[in-house]
């Protein structure tokens, strides 16, 4: 079996060990060594990367108790290589695992509730419970883990004994047999984890909780530690200051300044809707009755303006009243309108003439139209439903 050297030094980015096995698999190779760092993925956490001698490990997984290392070359077997972790992302998922298992701890001392779920991913991490925790827990939560960080607690990784481990009160996803993995943090938590972890809270970092949701019946949260923490806040500063800038007001004030910019644009709404409504009536009124079609070509107005349009037309011809909005470069929505014809049943020829899709009831069908402006005017013209 290969040694585990991520359960002796969750610190050791590099190594040397000797190939045991190497195949090809796919367009790459699986390695097998004497002992490795790379830890495989499990528990939540992705598995690690780096390099091998001149091979590059892409992958780690643990299949029946082995160590499999996927690469883009092949390497020799019996023969001693170096490897060596990227060992900044080794240290920022150990400072994102340890933080969750502060948070965790702290929830479930303080809740009773257990994760059901994590999950960490290239943006944050994902973290289940069991029950619905509010906004004041949360915030309690977040400044308890953050009190543990600035305790700078022992994290203690180990392997209790039978005789030990039975008089433990731990928490775990599953029910586990054999060789139990304990994580503790005294005063936090105790946990049944395979990953590796930071040696003090003080090297998690700040512990920040981006976001909470409700969940199956739970709370999912999306938490950040460490470097990923501080710089997810550094991004969120810049984009303060970018707004900041953009608004003419301090950052402090962005909220209001949005809330301003938003009850305008409302207003605005509300003025072009009345406008449109006025459009509509005078392009509607300027159509002559006729027991034919009436086509109108309207790119300045919305799709409600275009239906109202249509509303307005439908009784001053005996045929179907149709607009259209677009260009003949990117195409015309089209909205069609009749209180003489069954549109639902003509759409088929309505579609194949216009070079278009749509559909919709008796009275009214709307849809996409390839066909340039001057097919669709002598369609219009000419068209006749039954």
């Amino acid at each position: 079996m290969t040694e585990k050297l991520y359960y002796l030094d969750s610190h050791l980015f590099h190594f040397d060990a000797v190939v045991t096995d190497c195949r090809p698999e796919g367009e790459g190779w699986v390695v097998e060594l004497d002992r490795t760092a790379f830890f495989p993925e499990g528990g939540g956490q992705p598995a690690d990367t780096g390099s091998l001698g001149p091979a590059r490990v892409r992958d780690v997984q643990e299949k029946e108790e082995r160590i499999l290392h996927y690469t883009d070359k092949p390497l020799t077997v019996g023969e001693c290589y170096s490897g060596r972790l990227d060992g900044e992302q080794r240290h920022r998922r150990m400072q994102n695992h340890s933080g969750e298992h502060v948070v965790s701890g702290l929830i479930h001392g303080l809740f009773g509730f257990e994760n059901v779920g994590f999950h960490m991913g290239e943006e944050c991490m994902s973290m289940d419970y069991s029950g619905e925790l509010s906004r004041e827990d949360i915030e309690k939560v977040e400044s308890l883990a953050n009190e543990a960080v600035r305790s700078d607690l022992p994290i203690r990784a180990w392997f209790p004994e039978a005789a030990e481990l039975e008089g433990l009160h731990y928490r775990s996803k599953k029910e586990l047999s054999g060789a139990v993995r304990l994580v503790g943090i005294p005063g936090i938590d105790l946990c049944a984890c395979c990953a590796p972890h930071v040696r003090r809270t003080g090297e998690i970092g700040a512990v920040k909780i981006l976001n909470a949701e409700r969940h199956r019946g739970g709370t999912r949260l999306s938490v950040l530690c460490g470097l990923d923490a501080m710089e997810d806040y550094a991004r969120r500063q810049e984009s303060a200051a970018a707004i900041s800038a953009l608004l003419s007001v301090p950052r402090d004030a962005i909220a209001p300044a949005v809330e301003r910019l938003l009850a305008e644009r409302d207003g605005l709404k509300e003025r072009v809707a009345a406008l449109n409504l006025r459009l509509v009536e005078t392009l509607a009124s300027a159509f002559p009755e006729t027991e034919g079609n009436l086509c109108a070509f309207v790119p300045e107005l919305d799709e409600i303006a275009m239906r109202e349009l249509v509303n307005r037309m439908m009784p001053r011809c005996g045929g179907f009243a149709a607009a259209f909005s677009g260009s003949d470069e990117s195409g015309y929505r089209y909205i069609i309108g009749s209180l003489h014809c069954d549109l639902r049943r003509g759409s088929r020829a309505i579609n194949q003439a216009l070079s278009g899709r749509g559909g919709g009831r008796p009275e009214m069908i709307q849809g996409q139209a390839m066909a340039d402006e001057a097919a669709i005017r002598r369609y219009v013209q000419t068209a006749r439903l039954d």
